[in-house]
């Protein structure tokens, strides 16, 4: 399907997700003159995964992102060393941990999540309230019937003291 504009419905898609990696990438190259560098590219991409897991356990992690335990528990090593996540004992089961990112982190991901909130706060003072209506129905459709490989976590419900 073309936009008026000669533009695909995946194109446009396309060109919006690279600018919101753009700016996120720019943000982060800008603060680097004023602090270095504490998180690998690796270290990033760990992260957002365990951000995006809400609370996952490591073997959870390790799962989703297809490498070994011991593995995962080295990567999870070095971010509690710095200080990016810290591990937290399920009130349920004793022996399993949570993984939950910290302020320090979520400080870090506030320079990408600030400026979708911007965006989005610009297209709803734009669109007319059917036309907002329209857009998230769509969006849940993708997210909840149409992404069925990445799954959804919701440990924060199920252990409370989270």
């Amino acid at each position: 399907m073309k936009h008026p504009e000669g533009q695909t419905v995946t194109e446009a898609f396309e060109e919006v997700y690279m600018k919101f990696k753009l700016h996120f990438y720019r943000e982060i190259f800008g603060t680097f003159s004023s602090r270095e560098a504490t998180l690998t590219t690796v270290e990033t991409f760990c992260m957002e995964v365990i951000y995006a897991m809400q609370c996952p356990t490591i073997n959870e992690f390790a799962s989703f992102i297809q490498i070994s335990p011991p593995n995962a528990a080295y990567k999870v090593n070095n971010l509690i060393k710095k200080g990016y996540v810290e591990k937290i004992r399920s009130t349920k089961d004793k022996r399993e941990y949570y993984l939950r990112p910290t302020q320090k982190y979520l400080d870090y991901y506030d320079i990408s999540s600030s400026y979708l909130h911007q965006v989005l706060r610009r297209l709803t003072d734009r669109l007319p309230k059917a036309d907002q209506d329209k857009l998230q129905e769509i969006l849940n459709i993708m997210s909840n019937e149409l992404m069925q490989e990445v799954p959804e976590y919701k440990h924060l419900e199920a252990d409370a003291d989270i």
